[in-house]
């Protein structure tokens, strides 16, 4: 297991995209709350009646412990970015033949799933802590002496990672049934930014249905609803996202186990 660690470490370390797409997630994660607390605070911190019926309803959303929810949601929306890399790197062992060379110096094919599994839980590994590092500095900030109880809701760390997890793993599987980088990309970013989005709403809105909650992202999506101060006018509605996180969890884990069966499988069957 450790050499297949340090082979794998190996060829993310020398990967110039690995580190370009991880600059970019430490700019967009601390970004977009930030952009959001700026939002805040110019709609609260305003001298008039709206602004202290605003703050008496929403809160501080960027406190402890209502942050590590605020700022999972918020970080959940560029997932995307790491998926792109994942997609990349699954890619690039059939376009420079690394595969089939890790094959022919005396790796299975389980080694190799396995040293791909590693890499996908490395990102996500990575871009846990990134939020993590977000949300705690957040919470520092934006928190009164008597507001301070920061390891209320700290389990959504766990649900950001296998929210990531999931979605990664889904990736690594259009990559690599594609093969072609860029054709894998285009498929996964069309699919998770326009496709199941707009499947989910109009099986919603126009016909009724829920059966969209079951869609692959969706499930995952699910575990991390929206935070509270974006639902203070529906409690129904944001109390019945919370009650079901737990069944998404569930789901999840279940959809992350079908989908490494599914990728060992085809790789099991497939040409080098």
């Amino acid at each position: 297991m450790y050499s297949l660690f340090r082979t794998e470490w190996l060829k993310l370390n020398r990967y110039p995209a690995f580190w370009l797409l991880l600059g970019i997630c430490m700019i967009t994660y601390p970004g977009i709350n930030l952009i959001v607390l700026n939002i805040y605070h110019e709609v609260t911190q305003k001298e008039s009646t709206t602004g202290q019926i605003v703050t008496m309803l929403l809160g501080n959303p960027f406190s402890f412990p209502e942050v590590w929810k605020t700022s999972a949601y918020l970080s959940s929306i560029f997932v995307f970015i790491p998926a792109v890399l994942v997609i990349m790197l699954i890619t690039n062992e059939y376009n420079y033949k690394t595969s089939r060379q890790n094959i022919i110096d005396g790796w299975s094919r389980k080694d190799f799933m396995v040293a791909k599994a590693i890499d996908v839980l490395l990102i996500t590994l990575i871009v846990t802590i990134m939020y993590a590092v977000v949300a705690f500095f957040m919470g520092m900030q934006n928190t009164t002496g008597e507001e301070y109880a920061i390891f209320d809701q700290i389990y959504y760390i766990a649900l950001f990672s296998l929210h990531t997890f999931s979605q990664l793993s889904i990736a690594f599987l259009v990559g690599l049934l594609v093969r072609k980088a860029f054709l894998a990309m285009a498929i996964f970013l069309f699919y998770a930014l326009i496709a199941e989005p707009i499947a989910v709403n109009l099986l919603k809105y126009k016909f009724k249905l829920e059966i969209g909650r079951y869609f692959p992202l969706e499930i995952a999506d699910r575990m991390l609803p929206q935070p509270a101060f974006m639902n203070k006018l529906d409690e129904a509605k944001y109390q019945a996202a919370l009650d079901a996180v737990s069944t998404h969890v569930w789901l999840t884990l279940a959809l992350v186990a079908l989908t490494w069966f599914i990728n060992y499988r085809l790789y099991l069957k497939r040409d080098l």
